[in-house]
């Protein structure tokens, strides 16, 4: 009887520690979503040129381009994200990836013109050392209505 209750307290406690890990590795990458965010409405190029993985790709409305060409497209002012009000994330970890879905409304300037879009907006990040990488940021265009399940 022994046996089996040191057995189910050592199972108890790893699977504590275990969701606690999880749990806390999912709010690290939401922070950094949310400070990307900050960063692109910053243009802070700098800890974007960081944050994004070599090989990231960038999806929107208009094209699809790697990390030079966003990098300089934030540089330039040619998009600036001025503000992304973030309505909701959704994280999922799967192994050494996070994959974040933000609802969101976007207020950017767009080669001199305002423009307010809704998105769900796709990033995967991938574990690099110690930190986190963003491969893949994808805006889809949706309505204020969108949901994401959790």
């Amino acid at each position: 009887m022994k046996v089996f209750l040191i057995s189910f307290c050592c199972l108890f406690l790893s699977a504590s520690l275990g969701f606690a890990q999880k749990a806390t590795t999912e709010q690290e990458v939401k922070e950094l979503s949310k400070e990307k965010w900050q960063w692109m409405a910053d243009k802070n190029v700098d800890k974007l040129a960081d944050l994004f993985h070599d090989k990231a790709k960038f999806v929107h409305m208009s094209g699809t381009w790697k990390k030079d060409r966003e990098l300089e497209i934030i540089k330039t002012g040619s998009i600036w994200y001025k503000k992304a009000d973030v309505h909701d994330v959704a994280v999922e970890l799967v192994e050494d990836l996070a994959v974040v879905w933000n609802r969101i409304t976007l207020t950017a300037d767009v080669r001199g013109n305002d423009a307010i879009n809704e998105f769900t907006v796709t990033e995967v990040y991938k574990k690099k050392g110690k930190s986190w990488k963003l491969l893949v940021l994808t805006f889809s265009s949706v309505r204020d209505t969108h949901t994401i399940a959790h």
